[in-house]
């Protein structure tokens, strides 16, 4: 689907230009979830931002291929540091949201980070750069979010089982919790994995 919208993209979409564009959406996404306490529609703001976000992400890259002006260091630099920012405008702003605690929301936000933190330092040590687990990626977390988007909309954000934290709490926090404890075993695997490449080596 990607390449039949490269080859349909008007010649002044560049990829920086589409990089903007998911930026812009991740912004939508924040502006969203904060403005939801003034009520639950706003979250229709936070979906749509994802869409935006999705479709500038997926393709600033697929467009340079598919013209061949790929700039592999100015773009891995920008891609990244621009998912970055990206995540940490999304969970901020679950986290000012009246449904997840900021709190909970930064662990979520660590989680990711030492994730993507992993993922790059394997790309410089072992050559290669993974961004999916657990059989999700990118796109399987969008999706994940927009569920509990709508959720947020159809539950509303009521005290829950446990007083102050609510379920919405409990499944961020528990994503997060996932996601540490991910970067935990990939680093325990990478590291062994090291070490015997060395001691071969020596």
């Amino acid at each position: 689907m990607l390449n039949w919208l490269c080859a349909r993209m008007p010649r002044w979409v560049t990829p920086d230009l589409l990089t903007a564009v998911g930026m812009a959406g991740a912004f939508m996404i924040f502006l969203g979830y904060a403005a939801s306490n003034f009520g639950s529609s706003w979250l229709l703001l936070a979906i749509a931002g994802y869409v935006v976000q999705w479709f500038g992400d997926s393709m600033d890259g697929s467009i340079a291929r598919f013209r061949r002006i790929e700039r592999p260091s100015y773009g891995y630099f920008i891609d990244h540091s621009c998912d970055g920012l990206a995540t940490l405008l999304i969970l901020m702003g679950i986290g000012f949201s009246p449904f997840v605690t900021m709190d909970i929301a930064m662990v979520a936000l660590a989680g990711y980070l030492l994730l993507s933190i992993h993922a790059y330092l394997s790309a410089r040590v072992l050559g290669e750069f993974k961004l999916s687990y657990l059989a999700a990626g990118p796109t399987e977390l969008r999706l994940m979010l927009i569920a509990l988007t709508a959720a947020m909309m159809a539950l509303g954000n009521g005290p829950g089982l446990f007083g102050r934290i609510s379920g919405f709490d409990i499944f961020v926090g528990s994503a997060g919790t996932i996601l540490i404890l991910l970067f935990v075993i990939q680093t325990l695997s990478t590291g062994r994995r090291l070490a015997r490449a060395e001691r071969r080596g020596e």
